[in-house]
């Protein structure tokens, strides 16, 4: 028994071997993958970020470059990055460019977290103070605990990755922001490269702890892009879009409600709010402002049934721009609702609302043109002599008419009523 197991530990020790030799070099083997993110960092593109990131693993990539410019985003989406970063069985690359991009607030734990980070000339990374997303003010504890925690959490990741920790607690509590040259010499990154070619080339050869030694020289790119689902998905994360598809749905579903059986308007306002609904999942979005939308929309409702002389109207135009200027203020850079799409909304928004309600209060309280009741103050001259009946000419026509008393014909007379197609008048 003892001999043939020593033959078996002999015939099975190569084949270890063997098997061994391509997992400690499979960072080496594969394509270079590349991911192209910008803008800000939210649920959309960080689905975006991890699902390239698992499809490049999968196909067994030599590594996957992340060429990053974002001026941050969602603490939320950030981490979730991270951890997919952090937690890839291929090297991923994080490279600030083209020149003139940045690495700013979530992008530097992004950056610290990769296994090799570079920037290209005329980028600059920083800034990652945390900011408040809500519209309600932190007090000066809360604010501390969520600075401290984003400090730990950093300093976590550049000690992982052999960064200076020191300079990411500066980032964090001062706001601090370097260039690439800076970044090189504080060891923040690991390289300067002139572009995705020049990066490539210098980070062939190198040793990484648990994937084993790149090789990227010579091996083909495969450049990742955006599905229609995320293009969807990033464009509704957009705080301007998700505002002007909340805006064409209250219009839709009021247009809806003050002329039932419109159905398109309705139908449109229906899938509009849906997709805002959704979008406000993905950003700090202050319920506050809602309300106030609401309220607003609740007090243009009001306008057509109430006879208010437009003070609804006012109070209506007031809320939907409070709650507009609340709806996203105090959020991340890029979270914020410009106010090149406030100021015009609110004030096509806020026309419309008001048109429509006047327009209803109009033909409420208008004479009628048509019908029976059309015919009600109208003015004729009596044909046949009323006594009491007869006949005159109302609106174009002959009619039979009756009135309390005889009217001689050429008479001029009012319509006052109508009882099943016989005109009672009296002489003007």
């Amino acid at each position: 028994m003892k001999g043939l197991r020593n033959i078996l530990i002999a015939a099975l020790l190569p084949a270890l071997v063997f098997c061994a030799f391509p997992l400690a070099a499979r960072a080496g083997s594969g394509e270079v993958y590349v991911v192209e993110v910008s803008g800000t960092i939210n649920p959309g593109l960080a689905e975006y970020m991890i699902r390239s990131m698992e499809k490049a693993s999968i196909e067994g990539a030599a590594c996957v470059v992340i060429q990053l410019d974002t001026p941050g985003g969602l603490a939320l989406s950030m981490r979730s990055i991270v951890m997919a970063v952090l937690a890839s069985e291929i090297p991923v690359v994080v490279y600030v460019s083209p020149s003139g991009a940045r690495a700013a607030s979530a992008g530097v734990m992004i950056t610290l977290a990769a296994d090799i980070a570079a920037m290209a000339p005329g980028t600059n990374i920083g800034a990652a103070h945390p900011v408040n997303l809500g519209q309600k003010e932190m007090d000066k504890t809360m604010a501390e605990k969520i600075v401290n925690d984003m400090v730990a959490y950093t300093k976590s990741i550049a000690e992982k990755r052999g960064r200076n920790s020191e300079w990411a607690e500066k980032a964090i509590r001062e706001s601090v922001s370097v260039t690439e040259k800076e970044a090189l010499e504080l060891k923040v990154i690991d390289l300067i490269a002139e572009d995705l070619d020049d990066l490539i080339e210098k980070i062939d050869g190198r040793e990484l702890k648990e994937k084993g030694t790149l090789r990227t020289k010579g091996v083909k790119r495969v450049v990742l892009t955006e599905s229609f689902r995320d293009k969807i998905l990033k464009t509704l994360s957009d705080p301007n879009i998700a505002y002007l598809l909340m805006m064409i749905g209250m219009a839709g579903l009021y247009f809806e409600l003050s002329h039932p059986g419109a159905i398109f308007p309705g139908v449109i306002g229906a899938i509009s709010l849906i997709l805002a609904f959704f979008a406000f999942q993905t950003l700090p979005v202050n319920y506050a402002g809602i309300l106030l939308i609401a309220v607003a929309l609740i007090l243009f409702i009001l306008e057509m049934k109430v006879a208010s002389y437009g003070l609804l109207s006012i109070g209506g135009v007031i809320s939907l721009f409070l709650g507009s200027l609340m709806l996203f203020e105090g959020g991340a850079p890029g979270l914020r609702l410009s106010w090149r799409v406030l100021i015009p909304t609110v004030i096509m928004v806020s026309g419309f609302f008001v048109a429509v309600a006047s327009l209803v209060f109009r033909s409420q309280i208008s004479k009628p043109r048509t019908g029976d009741k059309g015919l009600i103050g109208e003015v004729g001259v009596v044909k046949e002599r009323l006594g009491p009946e007869g006949k005159v000419f109302v609106h174009g026509e002959l009619w039979n008419a009756e009135a309390p008393e005889p009217i001689e014909a050429g008479a001029k007379v009012r319509v006052v009523g109508v009882d099943q197609l016989v005109l009672r008048v009296e002489e003007v």
